[in-house]
């Protein structure tokens, strides 16, 4: 008998997005304790397009080949041993196995059970498949690492994108000030998810417009224009810095130390139980997601293309 096959997305090496080639693979089949998924839509987010390019998880992923992609909406098709949570027909969501492989540009991946969610039922599964990594990043970073109370100050850079405009939604439900930088064109959107104050970075220095935050979600790094060595200029003394994108380094948290406020790096994991509460709000009401474009998955690399333009306003999604 025959493998089922499936089609895919892969990429046979490092390099720009022309490397992204649509393939057929064998179908993966559930071990004990894991889902078989049937992915409706797929997000686009940096980090995909980043281990394209050798960066991002490449050194988590190995070499290529490999199929990129992290976040998933779908549906389950099949159940393994000792699965009690779903069944087959249950629409489901998830960023399954980061940083390992998910695979999540293709038409099934199969990943443990515990790693999805129920998917919000006020989205359809392009909104959906928005959601996972950069909602995750942005709940994680605010509640289990930053601690946001309700009264703090908390600036989020590049609250426009897939992550931050999230993140600005989250901090405000939080009960947190919201700060954030943005192109001026996006300013009232962003006021209408919950930003008090909005800062075009392309005309001021944010250093110069805000002062004693508490918290400061980095979604730029310090690769541009030093944006988290200059935001430990705005921070209250114990204040924090969370650097997402590009971490740490020794000389930046010299520098922290030396202003008397943390930094500390990030990265999201994997979150059954914080996706079903993310899941209320967007049902209830609190949160909305920003989906700029869906594009079929055979147009993976236009998909990352217009990402690492740097102007998509929320995320970019392939469907399947």
């Amino acid at each position: 008998m025959s493998t089922p096959t499936m089609r895919a997305v892969s990429q046979p090496a490092f390099g720009g997005p022309e490397v992204l080639e649509p393939v057929r693979v064998p179908r993966p089949e559930p071990l004990p304790t894991e889902v078989l998924v049937r992915v409706r839509a797929a997000g686009v987010n940096p980090v995909d397009w980043k281990t394209r390019s050798g960066g991002g998880m490449a050194g988590v992923l190995g070499q290529p080949p490999f199929i990129l992609g992290w976040d998933v909406s779908g549906v389950v098709e099949e159940v393994g041993f000792g699965v009690t949570t779903w069944k087959p027909g249950d629409e489901v969501y998830g960023m399954p196995w980061f940083p390992r492989a998910a695979g999540a540009y293709a038409e099934y991946v199969t990943a443990p059970s515990r790693q999805f969610a129920r998917k919000p039922a006020t989205l359809d599964h392009e909104h959906a498949a928005a959601v996972p990594l950069a909602a995750l990043t942005a709940w994680q970073a605010l509640t289990d690492t930053a601690d946001v109370r309700p009264g703090q100050r908390v600036l989020i850079h590049a609250g426009a994108g897939g992550v931050g405009h999230l993140a600005v939604q989250f901090a405000r439900h939080l009960g947190a000030q919201v700060v954030t930088t943005a192109r001026a064109a996006k300013h009232e959107w962003l006021r209408k998810l919950g930003a008090e104050e909005t800062i075009d970075y392309t005309t001021t220095r944010f250093e110069d417009a805000v002062a004693d935050v508490d918290v400061v979600i980095d979604l730029v790094g310090d690769g541009h224009d030093a944006t988290s060595t200059r935001s430990l200029k705005v921070l209250r003394p114990g204040g924090l810095l969370v650097a997402v994108p590009s971490g740490v380094s020794p000389e930046l948290a010299e520098r922290a130390e030396a202003a008397g406020v943390r930094a500390t790096a990030f990265l999201v994991e994997p979150d059954a139980p914080a996706l079903a509460r993310i899941a209320g709000l967007i049902d209830q009401g609190d949160v909305t997601v920003e989906v700029e474009d869906v594009l079929p998955l055979e147009q993976a690399a236009e998909a990352h293309r217009r990402g690492e333009e740097g102007r998509t306003r929320g995320k970019l999604v392939l469907t399947v």
